[in-house]
């Protein structure tokens, strides 16, 4: 299948080339060209209708560190300000609010499928081509990631896309050589690293030393980083190790985040992350609006841009077939609506209701109704901010179970699920106890793989000992308690887009650790 876009390309190239009005040439899952719309058009293309799409294209949005399986929850009013990710994991607050629905759903396999449709249209609303996946586990006692349109950075079937890991053995964790013997057979490992503002939080980053050595590598990509210094930023960079911003979420919970100036001046590669909607943004592209105003000038516009796009494929190893838009690379790309005024700035400003267009190995995923029929895409309805969309949902390589259900009606499922979460919880304490094994009848039956509830032999953050032997943070399984039945309550579905969210933003800016600057931006928007 051949397709041609015109547009205002925004190539982010190592050159941050942009064409002006250009067309991209697309056969099946690559680009074939971008070069300027009077130009003659590539071999095999004279006869392709060239679709002008009025806007400013870009690549797709990676986000390199989201918990999607979360992002059906609404955003948390925060209590207080915490000081490390231990010290707000084991609440009870959390528990009723966040571990305790999660076990409710993803124990529940009937309500599998919408959880999952309602996320990853989440993340194509808003741009995002590629993210974090999804794991599932069987009765069975079989492990696997959900199989989407959105591409998953743990598993990706592709020679040419080497698969990253974000998870880690319990004997990887109690020793640093072993946790750099398994860094350097790995092409991307993503972890949590110092995540917090105390000296706890910094440990997690000086229990990787080894002797006068660092348990880093250049696969090691370190996700929020905010107690790290100037200093800790020069040890990545002399090993050419990545970080994974989410300043939102970081400052929701600890009123700070990462010294990203310092660790972009140490030449530290610097990726993007949503990290989830109960304590961070919807999807990339606000996170894209929130780093903009967090990075109040020090970062310029370009190079934002390029920690959501050609930093997280060069983070991953990706970045010889994605990340950019040039000849020979796969057609993951997204359209803006417009094309005047600087291009960046306007990527920073937009929400999902100026996304125009989404575009996943060259297949139509989303769009106005505009482009949809002139690129001959057709699928399901729905509104963003009282425009209609159409998103594109259906793939013979997806999960039979998710392919066959609607945005709409995943919508309603859960929202009634999350209204009924008592009785809900309920059934599940009265259900007979399900057994795990690798010798089940029939066929397998899934659920989600919820790490961070209890101890499943992987984590997501290395736990090594520090110079006194003990471990770098404490377990946040979690903890016995009252029946869920007893502590969770009705809660509503996270609107799908900020667009449609009315007072989003001025919620955002009543919560307490915000730094005034993005308090009164957020206000001002």
């Amino acid at each position: 299948m051949k397709t041609a876009l015109r547009g205002r390309v925004v190539t982010m190239d190592d050159a941050f080339s942009v064409v002006p009005d250009g067309v991209i040439y697309i056969e099946d899952e690559s680009i074939a060209a971008v070069q300027a719309a009077g130009a003659k058009a590539p071999a095999g293309f004279a006869d392709v209708k060239v679709v002008s799409t009025g806007g400013t294209i870009f690549p797709g949005l990676i986000d390199l560190h989201n918990h999607l399986a979360y992002d059906a929850l609404p955003l948390w009013s925060v209590d207080k300000k915490y000081h490390n990710r231990d010290s707000w994991s084991g609440t009870v607050s959390y528990r009723a609010q966040v571990t305790g629905p999660m076990k409710v759903l993803g124990s529940s396999p009937d309500l599998l499928p919408a959880l999952i449709r309602y996320v990853e249209c989440k993340c194509l609303l808003g741009g995002v081509t590629t993210s974090q996946g999804i794991a599932l586990f069987s009765n069975q006692g079989v492990r696997r990631y959900y199989k989407g349109l959105v591409r998953n950075v743990e598993q990706t079937t592709d020679a040419d896309l080497p698969e990253a890991l974000a998870r880690i053995a319990d004997v990887e964790k109690t020793n640093a050589k072993a946790f750099l013997a398994r860094l350097k057979k790995a092409s991307c490992l993503l972890l949590h690293l110092s995540e917090g503002t105390d000296d706890a939080a910094r440990a997690h980053f000086l229990a990787l030393r080894v002797g006068a050595d660092w348990a880093i590598a250049k696969s090691l990509a370190g996700i929020h980083c905010v107690a790290l210094q100037r200093g800790d930023f020069d040890v990545m960079a002399a090993r050419g190790a990545a970080m994974v911003w989410s300043p939102l979420s970081n400052l929701l919970l600890y009123g700070a985040t990462a010294k990203v100036g310092d660790a972009r001046d140490a030449g530290v590669t610097i990726g993007l992350g949503a990290d989830w909607s109960y304590s961070g943004s919807k999807n990339l592209l606000g996170e894209l609006g929130i780093a903009r105003i967090v990075a109040a000038g020090a970062i310029a516009d370009r190079e934002l841009v390029a920690m959501a796009t050609k930093n997280g494929a060069k983070i991953l190893g990706w970045d010889k077939v994605l990340g950019t838009l040039e000849k020979g690379k796969r057609a993951d790309l997204i359209v803006i609506g417009g094309v005047a005024g600087d291009p960046y700035d306007a990527l920073l400003r937009a929400d999902e209701s100026g996304l125009d267009l989404v575009v996943i190995d060259g297949v139509v995923r989303a769009a106005t109704p505009e482009l949809a029929h002139a690129l001959e895409a057709t699928g399901e309805t729905v509104q963003v901010a009282g425009r209609p969309r159409m998103l594109a949902l259906g793939d013979a390589a997806a999960d039979p179970a998710v392919s066959a259900l609607s945005l709409a009606k995943a919508s309603s499922i859960l929202e009634d699920a999350l209204h009924r979460l008592p009785q809900l919880a309920r059934a599940l304490e009265t259900a007979p106890t399900r057994s795990v094994g690798p010798f089940g009848d029939g066929p397998p039956t899934w659920y989600l793989a919820l790490d961070e509830l209890g101890e499943t032999g992987t984590d997501l953050r290395p736990r090594l000992p520090t110079a006194d032997g003990l471990p770098s943070g404490a377990s946040r399984a979690a903890k016995a308690g009252a029946p869920l039945s007893e502590i969770v309550k009705s809660i509503d579905l996270d609107p799908i887009t900020v667009a449609d969210d009315p007072g989003y933003r001025a919620r955002l800016a009543t919560q307490k650790n915000l730094p005034e600057a993005l308090r009164t931006a957020l206000r001002g928007h």
